[in-house]
């Protein structure tokens, strides 16, 4: 069974071509600056890469310009061909919990949720726009990010704010990262042995976006992106927690607009606002002071997500790292892993040579460090949901 999995950015798309349930990668193809005066496709399929440059107008001409070249290739011929599309949608507010076949009414609950997310559901919602109508009879699935944080518990979701805020405006902590999550969860089972509904573990998805999640046998009790994408870790450019006083003296006493608060809050904080790089390897290759600052308030960060999860689960399996950072810096490994108690120890070995397992086997959790595939983790709940 042919599955292609589609991640549409606002100006990018990435497309990935499985061969279900394998998982087996059959193509992977990247467009990027879409509707730019030149636009760049990465090609991947077998042991070729290719990379080439030409003018995208937009996202059905990025599409038209992947099936060319997976017909040129031999690979699949048209859309058509496909046995199903999924499609990575940010934001499923509290409408998804689950993967998600597309109609109309699915299509109008995405858009409606636009607001929620407007820098994602809109790009998402255009690329399933444009292969639905590609290939208007093959089965298409929504897969969301928030879905995988949808049955934490109400202490855990709600803000303490007015409760009709809540009631009549949907403003709870929803979380991100959900599909990474839960493929972070189901290779941990399989390192570890055991079956996912049994672990209780806590997951980093470490990149440029960051978030942590505490999971408790098998299913997500906490996470640490809330409403937005913004909530929880130091990021590359997005602040993290903050006081939410300070949005209200941006704008009060510095004269900033709302705007002006929203793009320093996610475009120009975070390590970027501290240092002015938001690259881990960069700053790690270049010591300054202000780096060595920016990468102890990431990694405190962490460390307090850490220990306010070790009190939540009480037992905890493992702590497993994935995502750019968390899968290739044994740097800021050590350093997040530094002075944490509870009996953890680090096998310094294993984690410069980026082992699966970097924990000595006296560590009282195992520490995982697990390459994320939220590609195939889409065709795997898609797959699910056809042959349900």
């Amino acid at each position: 069974m042919k599955i292609a999995v589609i991640n549409s950015g606002s100006s990018s798309i990435k497309f990935q071509l499985f061969h279900m349930p394998k998982g087996e990668v059959l193509a992977h193809l990247l467009v990027e600056q879409i509707g730019a005066s030149l636009s760049h496709i990465h090609f991947e399929y077998k042991d070729e890469k290719v990379l080439s440059s030409c003018v995208v107008k937009n996202h059905h001409e990025g599409l038209e310009k992947i099936i060319s070249l997976l017909s040129e290739a031999g690979i699949l011929s048209s859309f058509s061909a496909l046995d199903a599309i999924g499609h990575r949608v940010v934001h499923g507010g509290e409408k998804f919990h689950s993967a998600t076949l597309i109609d109309e009414r699915v299509i109008a609950e995405i858009e409606a949720l636009i607001p929620l997310a407007p820098l994602h559901n809109g790009a998402n919602l255009e690329g399933i726009l444009v292969a639905k109508n590609q290939a208007p009879l093959v089965k298409q699935v929504a897969v969301f990010d928030t879905a995988f944080h949808f049955h934490m518990p109400k202490e855990a979701y709600l803000y303490a704010l007015p409760y009709e805020m809540y009631e009549k405006h949907k403003i709870r902590r929803y979380g991100f990262h959900g599909t990474s999550h839960a493929y972070i969860l189901k290779q941990s089972a399989l390192e570890l042995k055991k079956e996912a509904s049994a672990l209780n573990i806590i997951t980093l998805h470490l990149g440029n976006g960051a978030s942590a999640c505490a999971i408790s046998q098998g299913k997500s009790i906490d996470t640490s992106m809330g409403f937005t994408p913004l909530e929880g870790l130091v990021m590359g450019s997005r602040s993290g927690d903050i006081d939410p006083e300070i949005v209200l003296y941006m704008q009060r006493e510095l004269g900033m607009s709302i705007d002006e608060v929203d793009a320093t809050l996610n475009k120009k904080s975070g390590l970027l606002g501290i240092c002015g790089e938001n690259d881990v390897r960069a700053i790690l290759e270049e010591p300054s002071e202000q780096g060595a600052l920016a990468l102890a308030m990431m990694t405190r960060r962490i460390k307090k997500y850490i220990g306010s999860y070790m009190a939540l689960l009480g037992e905890v399996d493992a702590i497993v790292f994935s995502g750019g950072i968390g899968e290739n810096s044994p740097t800021i490994r050590e350093r997040v892993l530094d002075s944490l108690a509870c009996g953890i120890e680090m096998d310094r070995l294993a984690n410069e040579a980026n082992a699966t397992t970097i924990s000595t086997p006296q560590s009282k959790i195992k520490l995982l460090v697990i390459k994320t595939n939220e590609e195939l983790e889409i065709a795997r709940e898609s797959l699910a949901l056809l042959n349900a």
